[in-house]
Order: C-alpha cells, then structure tokens, then sequence
C-alpha cells in the first residue's frame, strides 16, 4: 500500500525548513524502501540458502527463531539488510533533531503557556525516579530516550518523539500519530457499543498521542495518561492543549500508581509491554487489576505473541530486539500473557486476544470501496510484514474484564 498521509501540523512542532522537509522526507522513505523493496528478499534467501547450509552444518533444520538468526547472521544480504535498517533509524531521529535544537527555548515557552491554559492536570512529582528498563537505554535508538532532559522544563525528548515517530511509522500511526488509540475506541465502539467508561487511564502514554482519541470517542470520561518520563508527559499535556483537547497527564510509574482502587472504567495501554522488563509486567497487569472497577477493561495493544506467528515472522520482528535497543522485545512475546492476567487477578475465562483493524488502513480501504464490514476483516486479515508499524492490517489487542461483584450481579 502506498502511504500518502502527511503529518497533521500543531503548534507544538517545530518549524521545518526545507532542508528539514527533504532530509525527513528521505528518512521515511528509507524506512519505506527498506520494508517494501529490500525485507522481502529475506524470505527466499533462507528459503533457498540458509536454511540448506544450516541443516548440512548441523544436520537438521532451523527449528526456531534463534536457529534462524544462527543462519542468516553471516548472511551478506542479512548484513545489507540489519545494517541499513540500522541506519535509517538512527538518521530518521538526526533528521528532526536539527530543528528541535534550533528552537527548543521557543517550544520550551510555548509549552508552559498551553499548559498554564488548560483546566487538567499535569503532574510531575520532583523525586520522581524512573525504571532502569527505561532510563538505562535510548529506546528505539531515539537519543536520550524519554527520561533525559538537557534543561529546566524540558520537553526535547517529546518534541523528538512526535515527530520521529511519524517518520519511524513511514505515517502508518496517521496523521495525528493516533492510529493506535484510535483503532481501539473503533474497536470498543463496534464490539462493545454499551460500554461507557467514565474515567479512562493511558499507561506509558509518551507524548498522548494514543490518549486523544479517547476523549474524541468518549467526551463525558476523564482521561488520564502516565509515563515515567517527565520530558515527554510536559510535552503531551501541551500538545494536547495545542490540538483543542483538555487531558490530565502525570508522570507516574504503570507498576505502581497513585490512583485510588477501583478508580477506572478502563485501562488501556499502546505498544508499552514490550518496553518494560519480565519483573515489571506482572506488577503491570497487577496494578490494572487493582485500578479498574468491577466490570472495568484492560485492554493492551500490541503484536501479537510469538506462539501465533511462524518462526520466521519471529525472526524478522526479533530483529527489534537486537538492532534497536528494544531488550524486551522478544522476551515479551513468548511470555504468556493470559496466564499473568489470570494470576493479576482476572478470571482465565475473561481474557482474550483479539484484532483491533487499523484505523488508517480502514480509511484507506473505505475512500477505495466504502467502508463495511467485509472490508474491515479484509483489512484486518493483512499480516504484518516487520517492525511495530510495518503496514499490517490490525493491532492485537489483549483484552480482560474484571468481575462484577455479587451485589452488582444482583
């Protein structure tokens, strides 16, 4: 599919120049050219090479994913490949840093005087102090991570973040960087029309963008959203400000918040498991067991779990794991996720996975043939191809449902 979306201006961007425009624009596309021209050159390669030398050498066929990446690893199309994918990342963040530093004292401004205008909340604590799993490393590669700040109210890193995203997601995440939050209110809304959260919690929330669609589709619910770092929670609650939304952000950690028991309705987070540690996700699954009221969701989205895809899609979406410093990234995927939501808390009988479409390619499939239903499952039955944004049809989506209690049965 051919991405024509172009990033919906706000005022918390930076200025581009043109030379920034070109620069960004070559950034996507290389991410672009390496998905749709280079990756599918993998396959037939281990196919046709790989997979033959590696069972002359050790007298039986690949069996896994590691058994995979043993093979193609001295590979020199696989070298090409994680080489250039590497630097595409790492030049996409570059591209968009140059008119960060140019104007940070002016976006720095502008964010205080949209914060100081809105009626919600931004909280951030000053003995605040975030995981290791996320302060010890520049995630996706993005320089300085979510956590670093280079001065007094800083909000580089969600201004970087914004934008970089975009151009990571070659503008599979839309216009507005929302295709997330957005594809699982679309997934609400036709699942479960009844369902009427009044008060909704984003974990690991960055810079909101998955947040704001939820007070688009539920415009009576207070929402917050929480990441543990303060630079880019600064940033959410500007940008929200900016784009006429009113939303409560705090910096607080998912494995232990400060909101009251029972406090939401649902819970949800986007792409966040992966981005946290096998310690840390169980005390995650805990906390929203312990947040949502009796009838309450959680609702992760994601990719799906290593046991539903074959060992090459393993293989390939592994690769995060090692060329851009996503440490958990495969450790998650075989985690069992149902069982930890089962020992949170949540009866097994009440957690699922499910495919939430993505709302972008809806769009795209609805201006080409008017939406309905089979198109939707059409789109939703697409596969992702590699990376978080590679373009797929839909998000996988863990879904469980704490219990009435009796006397809310009655």
């Amino acid at each position: 599919m051919l991405n024509c979306f172009q990033q919906n201006r706000h005022d918390m961007l930076p200025n581009i120049t043109h030379d920034d425009a070109s620069r960004q624009e070559f950034a996507k596309s290389l991410k672009g050219y390496i998905q749709q021209s280079m990756l599918p050159g993998l396959q037939p390669i281990y196919e046709n090479r790989v997979a033959k030398n590696f069972e002359r050498e050790y007298g039986r066929p690949p069996e896994n994913r590691l058994d995979i990446r043993k093979g193609m690893l001295p590979d020199n199309y696989f070298q090409l490949y994680a080489s250039i994918n590497r630097i595409s990342q790492e030049l996409l963040w570059e591209s968009v840093n140059v008119s960060i530093d140019r104007e940070l004292p002016e976006l720095i401004e502008k964010a205080k005087e949209y914060s100081a205008s809105a009626t919600s909340q931004l909280i951030i604590p000053e003995d605040f102090v975030p995981p290791r799993y996320v302060s010890a490393l520049d995630i996706h590669c993005m320089p300085g991570g979510y956590c670093s700040e280079v001065t007094k109210d800083d909000v580089a890193a969600g201004v970087l973040y914004d934008r970089g995203v975009y151009l990571y997601s070659m503008g599979y995440t839309g216009p507005n960087n929302d295709d997330l939050g957005r594809s699982v209110c679309n997934y609400l809304k036709r699942n479960k029309p009844d369902f009427k959260p009044l008060r909704i919690l984003d974990m690991g929330c960055t810079v909101g963008h998955s947040t704001l669609p939820y007070q688009e589709y539920f415009p009576d619910a207070e929402i917050w959203g929480i990441d543990v770092g303060a630079p880019v929670i600064r940033y959410a609650h500007a940008r929200a400000k900016a784009m006429g939304h009113d939303i409560n952000f705090a910096q607080m950690n998912a494995e232990e918040t400060t909101f009251e028991d029972g406090y939401f309705d649902l819970v949800v987070s986007h792409i966040m498991l992966h981005e946290t540690s096998a310690v840390a996700m169980p005390k995650i699954f805990k906390e929203c067991e312990r947040l949502l009221k009796p009838g309450g969701l959680m609702i992760h989205a994601d990719l799906p779990p290593f046991d539903l895809m074959d060992p090459f899609t393993q293989f390939i979406l592994d690769n995060e794991t090692w060329y851009n410093n996503e440490p958990f990234w495969g450790a998650m995927r075989d985690m069992d996720q149902i069982e930890l939501a089962e020992k949170a808390g949540f009866p097994r009988s009440d957690v699922r996975f499910d495919t939430a479409p993505m709302a972008v390619m809806e769009f795209a499939a609805a201006a080409a043939a008017g939406y309905d239903i089979d198109t939707a499952e059409a789109v939703a039955d697409r596969d992702f191809t590699a990376g978080e944004f590679a373009p797929g049809g839909g998000w996988e989506v863990l879904i469980a449902q704490k219990p009435l209690t009796k006397k809310e049965v009655a």
